[in-house]
């Protein structure tokens, strides 16, 4: 069977849309909060398996996982002037309670950094307790006011992993910033979400941070997405707070601070960039239903029931060896019909039973990605099954890594640079001299936003000018159209 992605590809937004809704995925648009969605139950399924991994990686790294209130009073969310301001514009206020005003204003949470270092201040005294690496699973709410997107923009973002780390010294937290980085690494590496590491430009940084990296990727329609972000704070909220810790020299002083967070958009990209026509491809890792069995009736009701009774069977084998899987036993639809359906939900694995397979003791298993199918002896079924998954699991990543690297592009002249970008290119880099100055002029001239200096890969630029002012180039820096 022909794999077609013409509609996922050149009708991205259309296609995203149409999944989520059909696939029952994500109920988006009709709530009547704009920027809002519902996770249905197939979708909380998925978004469950993801936060599995993420809460796994956390642990093993003597993360602790806390829950703090979702009011923030504003004399606590302004404390930090600098983040304030960045987030002045989106922040959501509660005023009233019942019909009374408020005596302060209460945000809702758009990010944690004042609340936890606020309570932080009377948790931790000595360098003793130190480095302390918290974090929680929340919603968080930012007024945005461009255009929404379903898991992609939102006003709630109900699915924000946030950490929180502190240090006795900067160089602590400098180091903190690198396993951040490592275990986002292996978040997406496991997840099979192929992406490129850069450090966002000054002008672009968390609001407070000293600085930036981030973790983008390239959707199907070559718009970047950013799915993942570590900020080293330095002493910024601590001394807005005039919170200082006995050092282990005997002294006083500001302890320094990380926080790293990522999104319901790490859940948008898994069911988006393995997709085509049919609906998402869903990596074996987080897929909630590994297989699904589908009996085909013969031509008597005698046979049909055997053929029923032996799917059955079939997935009672698999479930009872931990791959999670369902038997379509629906008799009122056709076979063709239910091959829609769980194409559409993105099931990895689909295994076919009819009287053939009933009466040679097998059966035929077909892969999502592929459609590729495989006669396989009942007795071997788990043995396939398993090692199909893998498979899978190194495919799909292969793929997606593949329609990554072939969407970075280079260009040393601004003209070029410009034309990749309008003809959706992905990702181009281009040499710059480091001047904040010429990193703007390039935005405002390519309508693109700057990622930032790549930090996966070394380029020699010592013959490269910048594309702007044609000084001698210090980096190369990554450009991109982006949500």
């Amino acid at each position: 069977m022909k794999v077609s992605r013409e509609k996922w590809e050149k009708n991205f937004s259309e296609w995203f849309d149409w999944v989520l809704r059909e696939a029952e995925i994500y109920d988006y648009g009709r709530y009547p909060v704009k920027g809002m969605g519902i996770w249905m139950p197939y979708g909380f399924k998925i978004r469950q398996n993801v936060i599995q991994l993420i809460r796994k990686l956390l642990d093993e790294t003597g993360h602790e996982e806390v829950l703090f209130p979702i009011l923030i009073p504003e004399d606590l969310l302004k404390k930090e002037t600098e983040h304030i301001k960045g987030f002045e514009n989106e922040v959501f206020w509660v005023t009233k309670g019942g019909s009374e005003d408020l005596d302060i204003k209460l945000a809702l949470r758009p990010t944690s950094e004042t609340a936890i270092t606020y309570m932080e201040s009377f948790w931790i005294k000595s360098y003793k307790q130190l480095p302390k690496k918290y974090y929680q699973i929340v919603s968080v709410f930012r007024y945005e006011t461009k255009a929404t997107r379903p898991m992609i923009r939102l006003r709630e973002v109900s699915t924000f992993k946030e950490a929180h780390t502190i240090h006795e010294t900067y160089e602590d937290a400098a180091r903190q910033v690198e396993e951040a980085v490592s275990i986002y690494k292996k978040f997406f590496d496991e997840l099979g979400i192929p992406y490129v590491i850069s450090q966002r430009p000054d002008w672009d940084k968390f609001a407070g941070a000293e600085y930036t990296i981030a973790f983008d990727t390239i959707m199907p329609d070559s718009r970047v997405l950013q799915i993942g972000t570590v900020h080293h704070l330095g002493q910024h909220f601590t001394k807005a707070f005039d919170f200082k810790i006995q050092k282990k020299d005997g002294s006083l002083d500001y302890p320094h601070q990380t926080s790293y967070g990522i999104s319901d958009r790490v859940i948008a990209v898994l069911i988006a960039i393995n997709g085509d026509d049919h609906g998402p491809v869903l990596h074996p890792s987080i897929a909630p239903i590994k297989v699904v069995v589908i009996p085909i009736p013969g031509k008597d009701e005698d046979i049909t029931n055997k053929v029923f009774n032996y799917a059955k069977e079939i997935g009672e084998i698999l479930n009872a060896q931990g791959i999670t899987t369902v038997v379509d036993d629906n008799k009122e639809i056709t076979p063709g019909e239910k091959y829609y359906i769980w194409e559409l939900k993105g099931v990895p694995l689909r295994i076919e039973i009819g009287p053939r397979e009933l009466n040679e003791n097998v059966v035929l298993i077909k892969r999502r990605d592929t459609f590729e199918g495989k006669t396989v002896p009942k007795d071997k079924v788990v043995e396939e099954v398993k090692n199909l998954l893998e498979i899978m699991k190194a495919d799909l990543k292969a793929r997606a890594s593949q329609l990554l690297r072939d969407r970075i592009k280079r260009a040393e002249d601004l003209e070029e640079a410009k034309k990749l970008l309008e003809a959706k290119a992905g990702i181009v880099e281009v040499p710059w001299c480091g001047d904040n100055s010429c990193g703007l002029k390039l935005e405002e001239i390519t309508n693109a936003r700057v990622l930032g200096i790549p930090l996966d890969e070394k380029v020699d630029v010592s013959n490269m000018k910048c594309v702007v002012c044609k000084r001698q180039a210090k980096y190369m820096l990554r450009l991109a159209k982006t949500y």
